[in-house]
């Protein structure tokens, strides 16, 4: 692709920065644009959880072959990172590089995206129009393409069982946490001692119960849509992941030791002031919920592109039928890249969890692979693009369908409690200049979601 203006990165994520060092090694101009105000803010919210993965399939080859000339020691292949080790030890090294850093922006979030001069009716000249995004700061940009690697973080699932908000859950929003809360560090005191429910059945849900176990005259009860819970224990001695396996084990026995209540065939219809209560009247005591049903995409800033979205899970269609939760977990979605990730809008393709829409099972090889293909696509490297390779670990069930027990993506479980977001922060004390972020080599690293 030949053009005077960059190719457009959303989110400096493990993705976004992925898709970075894809352009980089490409000698392709791009700029990569954050909408937090350090590289991979959405990780840092869940820092102190601890990925099932190891190390071997968080690291991704661009980045390795962009890192390894400046002297960045690879972590041990078989350790378990956490999402702030995952900042400290690998992204933030990678943000630094002289080869992404001066094109990084962070603060700027991208508010539309739209063709220069041209609305999504008309179509003659359209592929030759450049994107033009929108941005927070009130300026506009120009690009090529436009990758969108902003996940889906920021929009979690609603409650209510039939996909809606919950009757009363806007109005709880203070007592609300989405996806997995630091309930052993710095949110500790918003849940010792308290009534909780937590509803999901996915390794967000199964990882804050595990945590919520820890702490003393804490009541958990756990809401599941399904009949039963066998599905979130997972695949157990079976999972190729240890660690994701010993997840669903540890889950098991809390709830036959009776630490936790089970309310299964749970949809939630109602949030009072003091309670959750289910579509068939059942009244559960919560002082405190915790939302771990997962995510769904936003694709608000597209609506003046010509987006083909699957109407179920809101992939592109091509991909659906192979990421549909009700078939794959984890371990057995099929290779795909650029062209089952391409739209009716040349050059715009959504990469990572927002490419996978309200399926959760997606994994960070799973997006890294998917930025090597679309950056090959791109450069007109049709033959690289469509060698799609794949290899991911096998499971019993990596998580369960999000139609019938609100499943959330494939994270980890949580880490000893640990004060991440300051780290990070100190880690990441950056020089901004004209929009431009630069970021030194962090050394610090924090102990102990996607992997």
């Amino acid at each position: 692709m030949s053009s005077t203006h960059p190719i457009a990165v959303i989110g400096a994520g493990p993705v976004g920065l992925t898709t970075a060092a894809e352009l980089a090694n490409r000698g392709i101009d791009f700029v990569l644009l954050e909408a937090g105000e350090t590289i991979a803010s959405s990780v840092a919210e869940w820092g102190h959880v601890r990925l099932f993965s190891p190390w071997r399939y968080n690291t991704a080859p661009a980045a390795r072959a962009l890192l390894e000339p400046t002297g960045w020691t690879a972590p041990d292949p078989d350790a378990l990172p956490t999402g702030a080790e995952l900042i400290t030890d690998y992204l933030a090294p990678l943000a630094a590089h002289p080869a992404i850093a001066p094109r990084l922006r962070a603060g700027v979030a991208v508010t539309a995206i739209a063709r220069e001069g041209i609305d999504k009716v008309r179509t003659t000249g359209r592929d030759e129009a450049p994107f033009v995004l929108r941005l927070s700061d009130g300026t506009e940009l120009l690009a090529q393409a436009v990758i969108d690697a902003s996940g889906t973080w920021r929009t979690p699932n609603h409650l209510g069982g039939n996909g809606l908000p919950a009757i009363g859950e806007p109005e709880a929003a203070d007592r609300i946490h989405a996806g997995m809360p630091d309930v052993l560090g710095r949110l500790r005191t918003s849940f010792a001692g308290r009534t909780v429910a937590v509803a999901g059945a996915g390794h967000s849900a199964t990882g804050t119960l595990l945590a919520l176990a820890e702490l003393p005259g804490t009541t958990v009860h756990w809401l599941l849509r399904a009949a039963n819970p066998d599905r979130a224990y997972g695949g157990g001695a079976a999972d190729a992941l240890p660690a994701r396996g010993a997840i669903g084990t540890r889950i098991r026995n809390l709830v036959e030791a009776g630490t936790l209540t089970v309310h299964t065939g749970f949809h939630v219809r109602e949030i009072t002031a003091d309670a959750v209560v289910s579509a068939d009247g059942r009244k559960v005591a919560a002082e405190v919920i915790v939302n771990a049903t997962g995510a769904r995409p936003d694709h608000s800033i597209a609506t003046e592109l010509r987006l083909d979205l699957d109407p179920i899970l809101g992939s592109t269609r091509a991909l659906a039928p192979l990421i549909d939760p009700n078939q794959h977990s984890c371990g057995t979605v099929p290779p795909h890249g650029a062209e089952e990730l391409a739209h009716p809008e040349p050059g715009f393709y959504a990469i990572g969890a927002k490419s996978y829409g309200r399926a959760p099972t997606f994994l960070l090889a799973t997006g890294y692979e998917q930025a090597r293909s679309v950056v090959a696509a791109l450069a007109g490297d049709w033959t690289a693009a469509r060698d799609v390779r794949l290899e991911l670990p096998e499971t019993g069930v990596c998580s369960s369908s999000p139609a019938t027990t609100g499943a959330d993506s494939c994270c980890g479980t949580p880490a000893p409690a640990t004060e991440v977001l300051p780290v990070i922060k100190r880690g990441l004390a950056t020089g901004v200049a004209g929009g431009l972020l630069t970021l030194p080599l962090v050394a610090e690293k924090t102990t102990g979601c996607c992997g």
